[in-house]
């Protein structure tokens, strides 16, 4: 018997206590048939002032991946979404991404996922996009080789890179649209082929669909394609307004 509420499917959305923006971006997103029931991994809102205080955050939030999937599943989600993108690439870009896959399998016992790690390349191929990007990203400088290892194994050369080194967790959903536009303009090189964003925590999203129409190339959300590809593989092909042209166009 379908859900009554969610009819199309039922995500199971798992993401840190901290982060204030996947779940109202994702609702954004949400088509009519399809419902999203979020579970927190808990971690404190430390205050983050260098790379080593970045890596603790990370291996905290790595930590508590399987408490968060424990309480979800017993909603008896039809699939479960990752919603947050550091976590799917760190220490190994693909393979990061596979070891994140086999513990949420041993879990789940198999039931379809989504993260950002296996969302990106699809959506960079959608939008025909390889080659030299822009990225940003609220993250420490920690991060940059772990990201641009994983971009170059999807066909991507980082050629420009704004990380922001954001206060704390909390403190990236709190980042000012204007900081976020100045780091699109900042990495948006001539030779760019697509500015693509990390860090789920950031209120990127309809920022990003604005800023396509202005650079005339794609400016990728990390929200919206991971939820952009969890419909898709889900069967959803409803295009959705406003928020990119992922959902618009394909």
């Amino acid at each position: 018997m379908a859900d009554v509420l969610g009819w199309r499917g039922c995500f199971g959305v798992v993401t840190p206590s901290t982060n204030t923006v996947v779940q109202p971006e994702y609702d954004t997103m949400r088509p009519r048939g399809i419902t999203n029931h979020v579970a927190r991994m808990h971690i404190a809102n430390d205050a983050l002032n260098s790379d080593a205080d970045f890596n603790t955050l990370i291996s905290r939030i790595d930590a508590a991946l399987e408490g968060a999937l424990e309480r979800v599943l017993t909603a008896q989600p039809d699939r479960i979404v990752l919603g947050i993108s550091a976590e799917s690439i760190w220490g190994g870009g693909l393979a990061a991404a596979r070891a994140i896959q086999e513990r949420v399998d041993r879990m789940t016992g198999g039931l379809p996922f989504t993260q950002a790690a296996d969302a990106l390349p699809v959506a960079l191929k959608a939008l025909g996009v390889s080659g030299p990007v822009g990225l940003v990203t609220p993250y420490f400088p920690v991060a940059h080789s772990h990201l641009v290892n994983y971009l170059a194994e999807i066909g991507c050369e980082v050629v420009a890179a704004k990380h922001l080194q954001r206060p704390s967790p909390v403190g990236i959903g709190l980042t000012p649209l204007a900081t976020l536009r100045d780091a699109i303009n900042e990495v948006n090189l001539p030779e760019v082929r697509a500015i693509i964003q990390f860090g789920a925590n950031l209120p990127m999203m309809h920022l990003a669909a604005q800023a396509e129409a202005w650079l005339g190339k794609p400016v990728i959300a990390i929200n919206a394609a991971t939820y952009w590809h969890a419909l898709r593989s889900h069967g959803i092909t409803d295009r959705i307004a406003g928020c990119g042209r992922l959902l618009e166009e394909h």
